[in-house]
């Protein structure tokens, strides 16, 4: 007997079908894994089930009868809470306010018991290793005990399915083995659970079912124990093993003699990264490998200066950053390409023109005047070598294609005259003809002797395009690999702990 079932649900977007003839089945007392990389529909599925979005197609069966949630807040009356990964609680009320928010105790005049709220609030939260003033405001704990009240507060509402979407990210080795006590528990009770994560650890630990989703369809179902690691991860990528290996071909080599032109050393930030250390030579592109929230964008943002690091050294041509800011970085030659062009590179609304010069206006004023002239000869130039397709110079990014806003992006990046470039997701939401340029563009970069850090979820793309790879997992660097060594499989063995 199932306790969720979702029936060929479809969901569109304008342009995008998130979500294609997708079934799901939770039943009592199991933890499901849902996993799949960015876009394949993980989000939406979640928020067809809570509420948040109505399905154009398909049914869902709760509890034996037909459902359809036009709110959360429908979906949580029902007894379907979910735990979100960033904290959505109220960080200026106290802990206990926000564990009975809505539902508090009252005393017999109809007034709010605060007394006997915080004492069950202190009762409850000892269940979940947390020990704190429950008068405190939520905000003002870490952001792992916030996570647990989140958690607490979902399964007291007497939740039949509990919906967690990444609980660890935030949690401390301890409180995550809180949280599978928890867990446990919730599985004894006969409650459902749905799990997102991409810690392949953590799932065969606790999951008994998969689900696992590529762009918006449904790619396997079962149980977690017999589908082995490495086939979970081939799942994902949409990459199958028995293709066998595909060598590295077509991307420049480098000089192996040559100094490093970056040097990465010991990179730690809480949660996050784990003495990641890698080096780049001239004329090399090394590629960063791993699975959704392996570490590599964080990766890519310390290095930038824009990531918090508790610890590590960044050196760019054996001079080292200290700390990195972004204004080090920039001036010591490292420029950066984030993985979202659109929320954290381009402006739509400037110009190409305005665009690209952005980052060299320093260079090219005097005593605080930009010259126009010298302003056009960079964009001109750019343009012309990276091929920018628009009808003029002073055209609106925004109103430009995919593929040449990030070239607009990289021709920005280029005009600063970087030593390393940095690029998170180059190729991603461009059309195939703009992709092989942007490929093809890499490739002439690394020849001239630039150093090129690349991420990309595209394990061809990532093969192909680099000399070597380095692999992260939960923000840990498991494996290098180089030469015959750059291939499809060797990839998915070390990002499924499977490789040697």
């Amino acid at each position: 007997m199932s306790l969720l079932h979702v029936t060929e649900v479809s969901k569109t977007f304008p342009g995008v079908r998130a979500l294609d003839r997708v079934s799901f089945t939770l039943r009592p007392g199991e933890v499901h894994a849902l996993v799949g990389e960015n876009g394949a529909g993980k989000s939406t599925l979640i928020k067809v089930l809570t509420g948040v979005y109505q399905p154009d197609e398909g049914e869902l069966t709760y509890q034996g009868s037909p459902a359809r949630f036009g709110t959360p807040m429908d979906a949580q009356h029902a007894g379907i809470s979910t735990i979100y990964q960033e904290v959505n609680l109220v960080p200026l009320m106290s802990v206990a306010q926000n564990l009975f928010l809505g539902r508090e105790p009252r005393n017999a005049l109809g007034l709010v018991d605060r007394k006997r709220m915080e004492r069950e609030a202190r009762e409850l939260l000892a269940g979940y290793g947390v020990t704190t003033d429950v008068r405190r405001p939520l905000g003002t704990l870490a952001l792992g005990a916030q996570q647990m009240v989140a958690l607490a507060r979902a399964v007291m509402i007497e939740a039949k399915v509990v919906i967690m979407d990444e609980p660890t990210s935030s949690l401390e080795p301890r409180e995550v083995r809180t949280l599978f006590g928890v867990i446990r528990d919730l599985h004894a009770r006969g409650i459902g659970i749905v799990y997102v994560s991409h810690r392949l650890d953590e799932l065969y630990e606790i999951c008994d079912a998969v689900t696992i989703l590529r762009d918006g369809r449904v790619v396997h179902t079962g149980q977690l124990a017999e589908l082995s690691r490495i086939r979970l991860v081939s799942l994902m990528l949409g990459r199958e093993m028995t293709e066998g290996a595909t060598a590295f071909s077509g991307a420049a080599t480098g000089d192996g003699d040559a100094p490093p032109v970056l040097r990465v050393r010991g990179l730690n930030s809480r949660h996050k990264l784990h003495d990641v250390s890698f080096d780049v030579r001239p004329g090399e592109v090394v590629g960063l490998g791993g699975l959704l929230g392996a570490g590599r964008s964080e990766t890519i943002k310390a290095i930038g200066g824009a990531y918090h690091l508790d610890s590590g050294d960044v050196e760019v041509d054996g001079k080292d950053l200290r700390k990195p800011t972004t204004v080090r970085a920039v001036k010591a030659g490292i420029a950066v390409q984030p993985e979202d062009r659109k929320a954290e590179g381009i402006i739509p609304t400037l110009s190409v023109r305005e665009n690209i010069a952005l980052a060299v206006l320093p260079r090219l004023s005097r005593l605080g005047l930009v010259s126009d002239a010298r302003v056009d000869e960079v964009v001109t130039a750019y343009m012309t070598r990276l091929r920018i397709k628009a009808a003029s110079p002073d055209q609106a990014v925004g109103d430009l294609s995919g593929g040449n806003q990030q070239k607009v992006l990289l021709a920005r990046l280029l005009a600063t005259g970087p030593k390393a470039l940095l690029l998170d997701e180059p190729t991603r939401g461009i059309d195939v003809g703009a992709k092989a340029e942007v490929q093809s563009l890499i490739d002439e970069l690394a020849a001239e002797g630039l150093g090129v850090v690349l991420v990309s979820s595209d394990a061809e793309e990532l093969i192909e395009g680099s000399d070597r790879v380095v692999v992260l997992r939960d923000g840990v660097v498991v494996g290098t690999l180089t030469g015959a060594e750059v291939t499809t499989e060797d990839l998915m063995a070390a990002i499924a702990g499977e490789r040697s």
